[in-house]
C-alpha cells in the first residue's frame, strides 16, 4: 500500500518502538498520524496528533475508534512485559496483565478500526509481536504466552479482513533497544530498524516482518523436531 498521504494510528506511540513506528510514517510521507497513548501529553512529536488511548479500557478504544475515523494504517504496537511472573516463583498478575495489554488490546483495537478501515479502503493493520510468539521463555512466560495468543490473533484478523482488503502484517523481532528491553545484555535492533523494516512490508504488501536474524532462525526451525526446535 501507499504510506505516502495516508492517515495512520500507532497505539503505544509515546516512546520506544511506537515512537520509531510514528516517526517513520512520517518520514514515509503520512499526512497525519495518531500517536495513541495513556498519557496524551507524553507525545511530544510536533508532527504527532496525540490521541488519548489505553488499549485495555473499552471506553477509551471506542472513542479513539470515532476520533481517529480517517485512519488507513493502524499498528497495534502497545505492550508490556509481564517480566516479573516467572515459571515458579511470583504472582499470576503481571503474566494476566500481558495478557490483557498485550492479547485483549490488540484484539480490542483490531476490532473497533476494522469497521473504520473497510470505509477507508482496506489499509492496512499491523501488530507487533516477537520471536517470543514462538520460542518458551521461563524467565517470562507470561510474555511469551501473551506474544504467542496475539501472533495467533494476528492470523485469524488475516484471514477475517482478507475480504475488505485489508493488509495484516505481524511484525516479529526478538530484542529491541528500548527502555522495556534495558535489563538484557544480549545484542539489539534498533527500533528504527524495526520501523523501517515494517514500512517496507507496508509499501510491498507482505504481511509479515522477521526483523532480526535470531527470529529468522526461530522461525525456520518451527518445523524440527522439538530437541532441535526454537530457543531463546
Amino acid at each position: 500500500m501507499d504510506i505516502k498521504g495516508s492517515v495512520a494510528l500507532v497505539t503505544g506511540a509515546n516512546r520506544g518502538i511506537g515512537r520509531a513506528f510514528a516517526r517513520a510514517l512520517i518520514e514515509h510521507g503520512a499526512s497525519k498520524v495518531y500517536a495513541g497513548a495513556r498519557a496524551p501529553e507524553a507525545v511530544v512529536d510536533e508532527d504527532l496528533t496525540p490521541l488519548r488511548l489505553d488499549v485495555t479500557s473499552p471506553e477509551q478504544v471506542a472513542e479513539a475508534a470515532a476520533l481517529a475515523g480517517d485512519v488507513s494504517i493502524v499498528i497495534n504496537n502497545a505492550g508490556i512485559g509481564g517480566a516479573d511472573t516467572k515459571l515458579w516463583d511470583g504472582s499470576f498478575d503481571g503474566a494476566r496483565q500481558a495478557l490483557e495489554v498485550n492479547y485483549f488490546g490488540t484484539w480490542a483495537v483490531s476490532r473497533a478500526f476494522a469497521p473504520v478501515l473497510a470505509r477507508n479502503g482496506g489499509g492496512a493493520l499491523v501488530n507487533m509481536l516477537s520471536l517470543a510468539s514462538w520460542v518458551g521463555q521461563p524467565g517470562f512466560p507470561g510474555y511469551a504466552a501473551s506474544k504467542a495468543a496475539q501472533w495467533s490473533l494476528t492470523d485469524a484478523l488475516r484471514q477475517a479482513l482478507r475480504e475488505q482488503g485489508t493488509l495484516v502484517v505481524g511484525v516479529h523481532a526478538g530484542f529491541v533497544d528500548t527502555d522495556l528491553s534495558a535489563w538484557v545484555s544480549d545484542p539489539k535492533i534498533s527500533a528504527a530498524d524495526v520501523a523501517e523494516q515494517t514500512m517496507q512490508a507496508l509499501a510491498h504488501d507482505l504481511s509479515e516482518v522477521l526483523a532480526d536474524e535470531e527470529t529468522k532462525q526461530a522461525k525456520a526451525a518451527l518445523s524440527q523436531p522439538l530437541e532441535r526446535g526454537p530457543r531463546a
